[in-house]
This record gives C-alpha cells, structure tokens and sequence, in this order.
C-alpha cells in the first residue's frame, strides 16, 4: 500500500467541531480519526503517534517503511488533523488522548486480531505510549512488545517547553502552501537539516482551508490547545516529573530512545538516565538534529525497522 487509508474510531468526551462537514458534532463522544497502512490483517500492529501541534501524517516516509512487514497506525490526536476539536479545552490532557488509544486499539484488534503490538511515540506520543506501558491493568489487546521514545522522556526542559508554549495556538492565516511551509521552518529548525521538498512533503498535512471553499490556509490543529497547554507551570512541571518516572519505572517492553543530539527538551543526562532505569532503553543519538528527529532520512528510519521487524 502506498497510501494510507483514512478510518475513525469513536471515543468518550464530547466534541465542538467535527472535520466532516455532514456530521454534526456529537455531544456525547467524539471521533478519532487515523491513517492505515499495510495489510489491514496483518496480526503485527505498529502505532505511531505524532507530536503536540503535528499529525499522523508526519510518519508517511517511515509507515511506508513498516508496511513491508507490519500493519501501521497513524493516529490524528483530537484536535489535530482530520479528528475532531473537543467541546472542553482543558481535556486537551494525557488521560484523554490514553483513553483515544485504547478505544483505537480495540478497534483495529475487533478488525482483524493483533498477537504483536508496537509503540512509536514522537514527543508527545511517547508521552502517551508511556502512559499506557506504565499504568498496569489497561486493556490492552496484548502487551506492548517494543517502544520506541523519540526525543522525550520523564524529564522536560522547562526553557524548552516554554519555547512550544509561545508559539502554540497561533495558528495563523497563509495565502498559500508554501507560504505555510516557511512560516513553520521558522519555528521547527530544530527538527534538522531537510530539503525543500523534504519540508513541504511534511507541510502538506499541516494545514487546513481558513473557510470550506476558499485558498486561504490556516495550522489544522484547534487553537485551544494553548488553552490546557497555558496551565503549566515549574511546579506542576515537577509533579508531572516525578509521575512520568513512576510511570516509566513500570514499563517491561524492550525501549529503544531516540534523541537528537541537540535537542532542548530531552537533555543528554535525562536520556542517560533512562538507560539506567525502568526498561533501561537503548539510546540511538542524532548528530545535527534537536527536537525532534521527523523521519525522513535513511538512517533514522533504518534504526526503527532494524528494531521492530525482528
């Protein structure tokens, strides 16, 4: 399969907006939208799941990659993509998106059974992939067998997510695609070298129509992200950062940890410590790259099908 196909799960938490013009919102659950590739049933299930502001479309270049030999999930996290905005910003929140997952996996499992189930998480995805690996009796349709972190873990720099923080909500008004692409190169140069094609490939999927019918383009994702996002503070960071680790103590599947060497929001000596603790992950390093390594180059792609095709 070369493209992807678009599917939806429902899921608990009502929704303000829907991306399908003819559904109503619905005030009792929400729809997740997602991106399947590969034989849908093939019984080796590969989630990937995007950073705060991205979507599911980010890993296309590495999905095609799995595809050879796994059944490969792409979820839009609510808010994001082609899922739809909750009623409630303040639910923008890691219980929410867990509770998404797990309505995703029984879906995909009802479909067509898993026996081996893998976990790709950029940033914030690792962040729920932890959530899940760590907090026991979740009904998982099997136990996560391999989890890949990409450049996050139970430590946060604080600099660094309030850097996120001032440009997250504003998302926006763009006269063309390209225009589009410039103005987040501006703020994602972070994510490493990448061609022009490269960074309009990724581009594409970011954006939306202002207004249904007219060429003005504004981010896909809800502004009220900022909204949830804004309540963070250093304490709360601390508490967050005891709960992440307690969480990460608890995880048994093999971990492989990605990390861009020049990263601002996973720090060298976090990523150290994760080799020490909990699954005691092995830790692959990206020379020329910070926040966060995006897949798109050979050598990080063939680092995650090494991990997960054997």
């Amino acid at each position: 399969m070369t493209e992807p196909r678009l599917c939806y799960v429902p899921c608990p938490g009502a929704a303000a907006t829907t991306n399908t013009a003819a559904i109503a919102p619905d005030q009792t659950g929400h729809r997740m939208a997602y991106w399947q590739w590969g034989e849908p049933t093939n019984p080796h299930v590969v989630v990937c799941v995007h950073g705060l502001t991205r979507q599911g479309r980010d890993f296309d270049v590495l999905a095609r990659s799995l595809s050879r030999f796994a059944r490969v999930i792409c979820p839009d996290v609510v808010g994001r993509g082609h899922s739809d905005w909750l009623q409630d910003p303040q639910a923008y929140q890691l219980p929410t998106y867990a509770g998404d997952m797990l309505a995703l996996l029984a879906q995909v499992h009802a479909e067509s059974p898993i026996t081996t189930l893998d976990w790709l998480g950029t940033s914030m995805g690792g962040l729920i992939g932890m959530a899940l690996l760590g907090t026991p009796g979740l009904p998982l349709p099997v136990p996560v067998r391999r989890l890949v972190l990409n450049d996050i873990g139970p430590t946060l720099d604080l600099a660094a997510l309030q850097r996120i923080g001032s440009y997250l909500g504003k998302t926006g008004r763009f006269d063309t695609l390209q225009q589009a692409a410039d103005a987040m190169w501006a703020i994602s140069s972070s994510f490493g070298p990448h061609t022009p094609a490269q960074w309009l490939a990724l581009s594409q999927h970011m954006v939306r129509p202002l207004v249904v019918g007219e060429p003005a383009l504004t981010l896909h994702y809800d502004p009220a992200l900022a909204a949830a996002f804004g309540t963070f503070t250093a304490e709360s960071a601390a508490a967050g950062e005891a709960a992440l680790w307690a969480l990460y103590e608890q995880i048994t599947a093999q971990t492989l940890l990605l990390r861009g060497a020049e990263s601002d929001l996973l720090s060298a000596a976090t990523a150290q410590a994760m080799a020490q603790r909990g699954p005691k992950a092995r830790l692959v390093e990206f020379a020329g790259v910070g926040h966060a390594p995006t897949f798109m180059v050979d050598d990080q792609v063939a680092v995650v099908v090494d991990f997960l095709q054997h």
